[in-house]
């Protein structure tokens, strides 16, 4: 594997996905690999451009077909995961995946990359500002928000598998320190 892969993961509502889209603004060599996900899509969601939303029976077929680099189930009955064509897409566009994924995911792609990857974590403040976000985003509802509040607690104690651990306390701020880790990967 030589193909180099940028991987932000984080708990649900710290601010990865902000992240992202900063970092595709001042790299035109990072493109965002679309995962494929089981569960409904948002208001502002688009198929494609966000996830590729598939019915459970798809995503299951195409498990079975190992046809993902990585997959979980993040949720009860909602599965996420990296399709390898996606992978193949980007390549073929000769950029460097950034890939946008769960704790669980992240892991998993940071072994298959292996040393040409560089794995960030995403960790907030506290888990007491982590439910104020989620709860302002206002996209889940109570029992969903709970549920990822409860995982968020667990997904905390794998930040020590990641090759860099972000604060984001400040947004800004937290884009430069992921930005600089970025730029010291590349150059490196």
């Amino acid at each position: 594997m030589t193909c180099r892969a940028i991987i932000i993961s984080a708990p649900s509502g710290a601010g990865k996905s902000t992240i992202v889209q900063r970092l595709i603004g001042q790299y035109p060599q990072l493109e965002f690999s679309v995962s494929a996900c089981t569960r409904p899509k948002r208001r502002t969601e688009a198929e494609g451009k966000e996830y590729y939303f598939l019915a459970r029976e798809s995503f299951l077929e195409k498990i079975a077909n190992q046809e993902f680099i990585e997959w979980e189930e993040v949720y009860p009955g909602s599965f996420y995961g990296t399709l390898k064509s996606e992978l193949d897409r980007i390549r073929n566009h000769g950029n460097i995946p950034l890939f946008d994924v769960d704790v669980k995911g992240g892991v998993n792609l940071k072994k298959y990359f292996g040393p040409h990857a560089l794995a960030v974590f995403i960790q907030p403040p506290s888990l007491a500002i982590l439910e104020q976000r989620l709860r302002a985003r206002g996209t889940d509802p109570e029992e969903s928000l709970r549920g990822r509040l409860n995982k968020a607690g667990t997904e905390m104690g794998f930040a020590g598998q990641f090759d860099k651990i972000v604060v984001n306390d400040d947004l800004d701020l937290a884009v430069e320190q992921v930005t600089a880790g970025i730029r010291n990967f590349l150059n490196g």
